[in-house]
């Protein structure tokens, strides 16, 4: 059977590139989905959530109307759609999601970490520095208060960021699908455990079910390069893209609003808040991807 993600079947990756890119949104409102309650979703909200993902690996879900507040607003949307293999570490809640806001202590074990703190986040797909038998595969981000200024999403579907480096030059994607194309050098890790110096790919298909995952952050710190040529020109390349890309949707979450996602690429822009106003989302890392097979009754 054809795989698109196949380096030696051309004919079949054109064909898939170029549906791809038809279907592609081009501007973020084409992602969201009203819903009456995410936690009870109908037959026709699971279509619109699968048909959003279907062309970009992420939706974006939005239910106002309800309590923002409400943490189970994401996790039974997320075990509605296949997400329940749920990714804990020491900084998250009881509930394994992460509360993302800025840490209020100066010198608290939060604000070592940035996304606790008011700074931009650049170019990642989370978990980057997992092993590969934990990968994190799907991602929900629901927006319990926004930030008074700043603090946007801008986020690009792994498989865009894939076929413009494929276009490129094919060897570049060859080079970060190497096993040790990037490493994260061993350092205490967010469980506060001495992590061992963990390598990988960037890209790599899934050996069962032919999907597509990426492994990449865009920092220059605490991350090793594989050193040769091709796969330093590939990364050069691959930072431009990311840069440039046309394709990149910028998204505002309102309180209400979430993310849905198999674990795409996406920034943070810098933000400003106040005691009275503070930028708070729960984020949840799973280790599965979205599944739409069950229907709502």
């Amino acid at each position: 059977m054809s795989n698109p993600f196949d380096l030696a079947d051309d004919t079949g990756y054109r064909a898939w590139r170029d549906a791809k890119l038809a279907a592609y949104p081009r501007s973020v409102d084409d992602l969201i989905v009203p819903l009456a309650d995410p936690r009870h979703l109908t037959p026709d909200e699971i279509s619109a959530l699968e048909s959003r993902c279907a062309r970009a690996n992420m939706a974006i879900y939005s239910a106002p109307h309800l309590p923002a507040a409400d943490k189970s607003l994401s996790t039974q949307l997320g075990r509605q759609l296949g997400l329940v293999h749920l990714e804990g570490n020491y900084l998250a809640d009881e509930d394994g999601l992460s509360s993302i806001t800025p840490a209020g202590n100066e010198g608290s074990v939060k604000g070592e970490y940035i996304p606790y703190t008011h700074k931009p986040i650049n170019w990642h797909t989370d978990g980057y520095y997992n092993t590969l038998d934990r990968r994190i595969l799907g991602m929900t981000l629901h927006c319990a208060q926004d930030a008074e200024a700043g603090g946007e999403n801008a986020l690009l579907d792994h498989e865009i960021a894939y076929i413009q480096l494929r276009d490129a030059n094919p060897g570049y994607v060859a080079a970060l699908m190497q096993p040790d194309a990037m490493t994260i050098p061993a350092r205490m890790d967010e469980d506060n455990i001495a992590r061992p110096e963990q390598s990988g790919p960037v890209f790599a298909v899934d050996p069962d079910a032919g999907f597509l995952t990426m492994r990449y952050t865009a920092r220059t710190r605490s991350i090793v390069w594989k050193g040769d040529a091709v796969t330093q020109a590939a990364v050069s390349a691959l930072a431009d893209i990311l840069a440039t890309s046309e394709y990149i949707l910028t998204a505002h979450l309102a309180p209400g609003m979430g993310l849905i996602c198999n674990n795409v690429l996406h920034t943070r822009s810098g933000f400003s808040d106040s005691p009275e106003h503070r930028r708070l989302l729960y984020r949840g890392r799973y280790y599965d991807r979205l599944s739409f097979s069950t229907r709502a009754a």
